[in-house]
């Protein structure tokens, strides 16, 4: 498969092109592992960040990537909440113990077993990638691939921030404009 790969950190002020094109085996799901096709694989300041050492993977070279959307290639013998062909999409969270408090209250961003996508585990800068099945999400036909690629990340911030503040959002209509409540990411969207 084709993947771009961080093989160093750099200044991106001094080499515009810090990524490698490069040809490596795809991976291979294993327990509760899916294979993404990847289809599409948005751009974050996260990846900056990684680039420049600001929040540098433990190991190189790295495949970035984590707002990834694709279809489901191949399974894992203990995966079961997916079939092949699925529209699927990896966010930031890789993987996390899914036993501490903080995974056991829906915050596996501060377990301490915590990976990320593109950064601890490879990305969504190739071809195919693998990911537990716990951390895929289904993407409905309402986005295109394109579309549905960044509300993995800012989609999801967006979503988490209303969804912890318990706001009630309304369907209004009125002359300055229409606050939507959008069912797959908390944006809002003014229409004039």
């Amino acid at each position: 498969m084709k993947a771009m790969i961080l093989e160093k950190i750099c200044s991106l002020q001094e080499n515009t092109s810090p990524l490698t094109l490069v040809e490596m085996a795809p991976p291979v799901p294993h327990g509760e592992d899916l294979l993404v096709k990847v289809s599409a694989c948005g751009v974050c300041h996260t990846e900056l960040d990684e680039i420049e050492g600001r929040t540098p993977p433990p190991t190189l070279p790295m495949i970035p990537g984590h707002q990834v959307v694709g279809r489901v290639h191949g399974m894992g013998p203990d995966t079961h909440r997916y079939t092949l062909g699925d529209r699927v999409g990896v966010a930031w969270i890789f993987s996390a113990c899914g036993t501490c408090r903080f995974c056991s209250d829906g915050y596996e961003n501060l377990c301490e077993g915590f990976q990320a996508t593109g950064r601890d585990a490879h990305g969504g800068y190739a071809e195919y990638m693998t990911v537990s099945e716990r951390f895929v999400y289904r993407i409905p036909d309402l986005f295109s691939d394109m579309e549905a690629a960044p509300l993995l990340c800012a989609g999801a911030i967006g979503y988490r921030s209303l969804h912890l503040t318990n706001l009630a959002i309304r369907k209004e209509t009125s002359d300055q404009g229409c606050l939507l409540e959008l069912d797959y990411a908390s944006h809002l969207w003014l229409e004039k």
